[in-house]
């Protein structure tokens, strides 16, 4: 697991590949209210019933409103054996959306 930025994130988000996957870790009323396209939902206290889903993909990338719930949720799948995760670190959808990057 590995800690990313937002620059990091948004040069990912950019190259599609269906092998990757956006994974937003926040409530469902905040993932409503507004996420980054394309990102699935998936509360970070829920993420260790998705494990076998989860390790389909190539890299899978964690993001929350602020990161601990990202970091959390990465701790969580690593000790289930998921190796290829990113989170965005110190950072969160708020900035995201502050930085004027794709929201839906």
């Amino acid at each position: 697991m590995k800690p990313i930025n937002l620059t990091q994130l948004h040069q990912s988000y950019q190259v599609s590949d269906p092998n990757r996957l956006l994974l937003d870790v926040r409530t469902p009323k905040e993932f409503y209210d507004g996420h980054i396209p394309g990102a699935r939902n998936i509360p970070f206290d829920q993420v260790m019933n998705y494990v076998s889903e989860l390790k389909k993909y190539n890299e899978v990338l964690v993001y929350c409103k602020m990161g601990g719930r990202a970091h959390t949720a990465c701790e969580i799948l690593s000790s289930l054996g998921i190796q290829n995760l990113s989170y965005l670190a110190e950072s969160g959808f708020p900035n995201w959306q502050a930085n004027g990057l794709p929201v839906e």
